[in-house]
């Protein structure tokens, strides 16, 4: 059988398995186990176990169940919620500043907890329903939390970067360090928006009051005194204190990433237990349990992607596919852009973990190849990656989305995240012509990056 043949059959099954409604893991394992018995060795059906323990025994993946002890201990605190509302305080008198509030709560919680759906879920059970109460419509509430959640995989420390560094062989502390300034400038253009949309709305509830219609909610202004301002600040500081230790402790060379994820994780515990009283057993078990399963769930996908990636390296599906695109002859920048474009098709389907751990092997060749940073084309990716927790058909946010806020319908959720999503590609491009916003902190930082 010719490899063109063997990769339609590899991508056909695939495709077949996942479409099923199987669970990821369960189809990438399947998938794998399946070509191994037809077409490897029978020998290699007896080391499954072994070559999967170890894909999977670095000490760069050891920070991930570590860094989502450290989200859940402040997702499933009241963490979110003081933080939204600390900053909707001290921004009350900026046009549309309950909803750059949200922008802002969304990218400080998301630094905090690394996950975007814990993200969405602890400032969306807050912010939603207060922007909904201030007149904003349901779908701009819904947009700005769905689009301000995907930070959560932009930001340091960030799950999907994780992964990215293993998968690549790039620096991990780099990788964070390029993260920073695409994901400060994303909040930048989600707050313009955020006040752009505001300003649409206010005018247009003014036209209707002056028409005759009632007074609506987002006309009435609302004032804070200084004392209100700095009340909300006890409970916020701490947190901010814990994001800068770790950021200070990972780039200062007193630890390394995993060390920092435990020292972050036992930081944030210390602090919920000081701040909010918890310390009780029943306080800390859900937060354990839901470690347990979402560490579990993760690894698994991260193990079964591995060796998905593994047996297509094995039968030369990968190295054949990068080779095919690299005779495409598309220039590097059509390079790129197709590839990119795949990222998007494949983000309608499946998570960033799955992307990253089954393209690596077909696309990191070609790129390095043609001259780009991989650090650099990590962040591209991952706000391209972004765009698939917001948008149809399996955009996990927008389904966060819906169950915080079952009453917005899921057609006005997908039209509030559209333009948030244009923002996302726009800023893409904004990369492509000045790389230096991702690779000027780190190479700051670190020194220039060796080009390999």
């Amino acid at each position: 059988m010719s490899i063109m043949t063997l990769g339609l059959l590899f991508a056909a099954v695939t495709l077949l398995i996942m479409f099923s409604g199987m669970p990821i893991s369960f189809a990438l394992g399947s998938v794998a186990v399946v070509f191994m018995f037809f077409f490897m060795p029978s020998s290699s059906l007896d080391t499954v176990t072994q070559n999967v323990y170890e894909e999977m025994a670095s000490i760069t993946l050891l920070s991930i169940p570590l860094f989502i002890l450290k989200g859940a201990a402040i997702g499933r605190s009241r963490a979110g919620q003081d933080l939204y509302e600390a900053l909707h305080v001290w921004l009350g008198k900026v046009p549309g500043g309950l909803g750059v509030a949200n922008v802002l709560a969304c990218a400080l919680f998301a630094a905090m907890a690394g996950s975007s759906p814990a993200t969405c879920s602890a400032i969306g059970s807050a912010g939603i329903p207060e922007m909904r109460k201030r007149g904003y419509s349901p779908g701009l509430a819904a947009g700005i939390i769905a689009a301000g959640g995907t930070l959560g995989i932009l930001l340091p420390p960030s799950i999907t970067m994780i992964l990215y560094s293993v998968a690549a062989e790039q620096s991990l502390g780099r990788l964070f360090l390029a993260g920073i300034g695409p994901g400060l400038m994303l909040v930048v253009f989600f707050s313009m928006y955020t006040v752009y949309r505001f300003r649409k709305e206010y005018n247009m509830a003014l036209d209707a009051v002056e028409k005759g219609a009632p007074s609506q909610p987002i006309l009435e202004r609302h004032t804070y005194t200084m004392q209100q301002k700095m009340s909300s600040l006890p409970r916020v500081l701490p947190f901010l204190v814990l994001l800068i230790g770790v950021m200070v402790a990972l780039y200062g060379g007193y630890a390394t990433p995993s060390e920092t994820a435990g020292l972050g994780a036992i930081l944030a515990f210390v602090l919920i237990a000081g701040i909010y009283k918890m310390w009780r057993i029943k306080d800390l078990s859900p937060l354990l349990n839901a470690t347990i399963k979402e560490s579990t769930m993760l690894m698994f996908i991260i193990g079964m992607s591995l060796l998905f990636s593994n047996v297509m390296s094995h039968l030369h599906l990968s190295q054949s596919a990068a080779q095919a695109i690299v005779d495409l002859g598309l220039g590097r920048w059509g390079l790129l852009t197709a590839i990119l474009i795949l990222v998007i098709i494949l983000g309608f389907f499946l998570p960033p973990v799955s992307i990253i751990l089954m393209t690596a092997p077909i696309f990191l060749p070609p790129l390095r190849a043609a001259g780009f940073d991989l650090v650099w084309f990590g962040v591209v990716m991952t706000i391209v990656m972004e765009t698939g927790l917001i948008h149809p058909p399996v955009g996990l946010n927008i389904f966060v989305i819906k169950n915080i806020a079952p009453d917005i319908s899921l057609n006005q959720i997908i039209y509030g995240v559209l333009p948030f999503v244009v923002i996302m590609i726009l800023s893409v491009v904004l990369l492509c012509f000045m790389p230096e916003i991702a690779t000027g902190l780190s190479d700051l930082v670190m020194g220039p990056a060796k080009v390999h």
